[in-house]
């Protein structure tokens, strides 16, 4: 009986884990295409919030619910 609640529970840890783990797998892209990790941020939006976000749209999780926003600082660096 306790198993379905536990499992129901951590379902929400383990999407998120996977976001984090597929915005750190672009990030080290980005980073290893020259980009210093100071010149952008990744943002993890809900996909209906991405359009105004304010950056482009460069991976997505959690089946699509999800979007992956790069906005890149300063003129000099490279988009990825």
């Amino acid at each position: 009986m306790l198993l379905p609640l536990a499992l129901a529970l951590l379902v929400p840890l383990g999407a998120q884990a996977a976001c984090e783990d597929v915005k750190a797998d672009i990030a080290r892209k980005i980073v290893a295409n020259g980009v210093p990790e100071s010149g952008f941020t990744l943002e993890i939006v809900p996909s209906d919030q991405a359009e105004s976000a304010g950056g482009q749209v460069v991976g997505h999780c959690e089946n699509d619910t999800q979007k992956i926003v790069y906005t890149r600082h300063g003129d000099d660096a490279p988009s990825p």
